[in-house]
């Protein structure tokens, strides 16, 4: 009944959207390089650099160095660049993983399209189309490349990000909320799958965590809706997300967990 410290030591982790140390993706990482995994970090800084909170001040040296900081004696780190929306980028991640490890146990598909949004009335196919490609498609076949290059050695875990679209609107986000809402959809059917192969898969919603997205305004509105008074923030997620990797959790599958602190969307 005693609990290993190290957990995932020997084990080797995919985490996307490692991009900005105010991230979720960021704080997962450390999360998972703290409990004794080895790294292999995916990143899109242009993205960052588009949206209204830009890149990293630090810039990406910064991001992997605060990751390596939390490494356990004997576990590397490696990274790699790459726009997800590309229809082979996710293989060719999966593949570099891979290939720098030798194998690859945990995949957390923490990356996102942000921005360029809006309404129903604003809408358009490209709106849409980007979303799908980033927010969706390329989660489905990440998960896709790591089940065909897993070898059912135990601790196959997949995790993937939704934002709690089910649970009430998300207005002027309609091609956002569409995206990340498949994924909430798709977990039980992929879980299924994936469970002949001893490889688990649940899907986070992480709640309102404020990575610095959101102006002054949005910040304290939403703040009064947390019982504890503040936003999330990244680390919150990231304990949950750590610990389903573990052999701790080897008995959930195919769930939509929820993390959000009590958050009030009507009050």
């Amino acid at each position: 009944m005693t609990s290993d410290p190290l957990p995932l030591r020997g084990r080797v982790a995919l985490v996307t959207g490692v991009s900005r140390r105010a991230g979720i993706g960021y704080a997962i990482a450390r999360r998972l390089a703290a409990l004794g995994a080895g790294l292999f970090l995916h990143h899109h800084v242009p993205h960052d650099r588009e949206q209204p909170w830009g890149a990293d001040p630090g810039g990406l040296d910064a991001v992997v160095s605060g990751v390596s900081e939390a490494l356990t004696e004997g576990a590397e780190l490696h990274h790699q660049g790459l726009d997800l929306a590309a229809p082979d980028a996710p293989d060719r991640l999966v593949e570099a993983a891979a290939g720098a490890f030798g194998h690859v146990d945990v995949l957390v598909c923490n990356h996102a399209r942000s921005g360029g949004d809006g309404a129903l009335e604003a809408l358009d196919a490209a709106m849409l189309d980007t979303h799908w490609a980033v927010n969706t498609r390329s989660v489905i076949l990440l998960a896709q490349a790591f089940a065909a290059r897993h070898d059912g050695r135990p601790g196959g875990r997949v995790i993937f990000l939704t934002s709690g679209q089910n649970l009430g609107p998300m207005r002027d986000e309609v091609a956002y909320a569409t995206a990340k809402g498949a994924l909430a959809a798709i977990t039980p059917t992929l879980a299924d799958h994936l469970a002949d192969r001893a490889i688990t898969l649940n899907t986070v919603n992480p709640g309102p965590v404020d990575t610095g997205y959101a102006p002054p305004g949005v910040l304290e509105e939403v703040r009064r809706r947390f019982p504890a008074g503040r936003w999330g923030v990244p680390d919150d997620p990231a304990r949950l997300i750590a610990w389903l990797t573990t052999d701790d959790a080897a008995w959930i599958t195919g769930q939509v967990i929820n993390t959000e602190g009590g958050f009030r969307r009507w009050t």
